[in-house]
């Protein structure tokens, strides 16, 4: 009987892992998304989309599912999701890998300010500012009270209810890896810092590029 794998996904990294695992032909993958984006990029192999009701709820997926083993692909700041995995298997008895990107890694030319919250983040900004928030909507609600900054905010999906910011603009779309179209994007927008968290890869590498080469201040949020 094949091997039964577990790829707990949402990011780059776990579609190309189940597209080679596909490819090689010698394991059933199973990809997991959480459901947040609506329409989420074609993955190879099966795909459910869901939560599994916390730690238990996992453990007993992959008991039910007699699920071989578990590769935590994850995005990095979704912890929640790595521990509930961790206590899951250990639980079930399966096998967790953690396949982990690299965090990026500061320049000489780039002008960080690192800090290790939302809260500390928001805290960062001068009055007056035009903020790039590079973040996902749930992570906003630290900002919502800096009613001093104007905000821009990316989000992949239309939210669900208003956004609770005084002055802000909304822009629908993923990030773009060309640095040259997330500069175009800061410069229209007059922004003068950028906000985001070290989530490392390359699909969101472009917009600290364009800061480093329009020299703006980031604010960037540690794993």
């Amino acid at each position: 009987m094949r091997e039964k794998i577990l790829i707990l996904g949402g990011t780059a990294e776990a579609a190309d892992l189940a597209a080679r695992l596909v490819a090689e032909g010698k394991v059933d993958v199973l990809t997991s998304l959480a459901g947040r984006t609506t329409n989420p990029a074609q993955i190879a192999g099966t795909v459910r989309i869901g939560g599994f009701g916390g730690v238990e709820g996992l453990a007993r997926f992959l008991n039910e599912n007699r699920i071989d083993r578990v590769i935590d692909a994850t995005h990095p700041f979704a912890t929640r999701i790595s521990e509930n995995a961790r206590l899951a298997c250990e639980s079930a008895g399966v096998p967790l890998e953690r396949l982990d990107r690299p965090s990026w890694t500061r320049d000489d030319k780039d002008r960080w300010t690192e800090v290790t919250t939302l809260e500390e983040a928001a805290a960062a900004l001068p009055g007056g500012a035009y903020v790039f928030l590079a973040l996902g909507r749930q992570y906003l609600s630290a900002f919502e009270k800096r009613d001093d900054c104007h905000f821009v905010i990316r989000m992949v999906d239309p939210p669900q209810k208003t956004l609770a910011f005084l002055n802000f603009e909304l822009i629908l779309g993923k990030p773009s890896a060309d640095p040259r179209s997330e500069a175009e994007l800061l410069k229209r927008h007059g922004i003068t810092h950028l906000v985001c968290r070290n989530s490392g890869g390359n699909a969101g590498y472009g917009k600290i590029l364009a800061a480093r080469e329009l020299s703006l201040p980031v604010v960037m949020i540690r794993r």
